[in-house]
């Protein structure tokens, strides 16, 4: 089976390496041009794209997939399917029709359809979450589902080390997908809607902690947004200290209030006590708690 694959991210570069160890091998990578990206503003190539010429396998980069150049160029490829990861770019008719097309998702449909699956199921505190194997459709990430693999989410594990998880078996899927569609029995379902949660994509209000809110929220929201994003508690003064590893303790802190004791910083929350363990000066680099406060004054709300 010939086999095209459409996606952007790290996360989907992770899954063509995947898919590139097994006999559905991928002929041809589609991603995006290259871009300007971080704080250099350097043009980077996506990361499909540099996993792609690693790899050996053919590249198009394309503005837009949905163009008569692009449809043309994958046609040329002659596909029997193709496999979208992370794309970023919307599929439209006739492209949309014209393969049969495997999405794979970083979630446990129906549950957190969207743009950031894996950073609202640790924020919401979920026990586990997984990968689904669905169809493409013109709705988001609604299409009927084929395979689903689920995995917990660790006590103390951040998007990271999740993310990187996810990726591994979502090559491993999405390979078990393609075997089982070549021999005529991938079986689809479709989603129950009425169990639809949305994963909305991370918005800037909710990168600050709020020491009104309970330890063990503010925890989880620091592993969801570390470390691509990044949680930060704003000073006195309007500094901002970013915050990479934290923990709920049981230690009575006044709530909004920072204290030093055993070489660890403890902020009083609305309920509980966040030790934080690894924090991040404004313009400078993470550091341990102790480190920081063997160079900082403690910082104050």
């Amino acid at each position: 089976m010939n086999v095209v694959f459409l996606g952007t991210s790290s996360f989907a570069a992770t899954v063509l390496r995947g898919l590139a160890q097994t006999s559905r091998r991928p002929l041809l990578a589609v991603t995006p041009p290259d871009s300007r990206r971080g704080r250099g503003r350097q043009v980077q190539a996506p990361p499909v794209a540099t996993a792609a010429r690693e790899l050996g396998i053919e590249l198009l980069q394309s503005g837009d997939v949905n163009s008569a150049e692009a449809r043309g160029r994958i046609r040329s490829a002659g596909p029997e399917a193709a496999v979208l990861c992370a794309f970023g770019q919307l599929i439209r008719e006739p492209l949309l029709s014209e393969l049969p097309m495997l999405n794979v998702h970083p979630s446990l449909l129906p549950r957190w359809r969207g743009a950031a699956p894996i950073e609202r199921a640790i924020m919401a505190g979920d026990a586990q979450t997984g990968v689904s194997i669905m169809r493409l459709s013109a709705g988001l990430d609604s299409g009927p589902l084929a395979l689903r693999e689920e995995t917990p989410i660790g006590p103390d594990e951040d998007f990271a080390a999740l993310c990187a998880r996810l990726a591994g078996l979502g090559g491993e899927l999405a390979a078990r997908a393609l075997e089982l569609q070549a021999q005529g029995r991938l079986v689809f379902e479709e989603q129950d809607e009425e169990r639809a949660t949305y994963a909305e994509k991370i918005e800037a209000r909710e990168r600050r902690l709020d020491p009104a809110l309970p330890a063990k929220q503010l925890a989880r929201t620091v592993r969801a947004l570390t470390p691509h994003i990044g949680a930060y508690l704003e000073l006195a003064g309007g500094q901002r200290l970013g915050v990479r590893r934290a923990r709920p303790v049981e230690v009575g802190v006044r709530a909004g209030e920072v204290k030093a004791e055993w070489g660890v910083l403890l902020l009083g929350c609305g309920r509980g006590t966040l030790r934080l363990e690894v924090v991040q000066p404004q313009g400078g680099k993470p550091m341990s708690a102790d480190a920081f406060l063997r160079g900082h004054q403690l910082p104050k709300l």
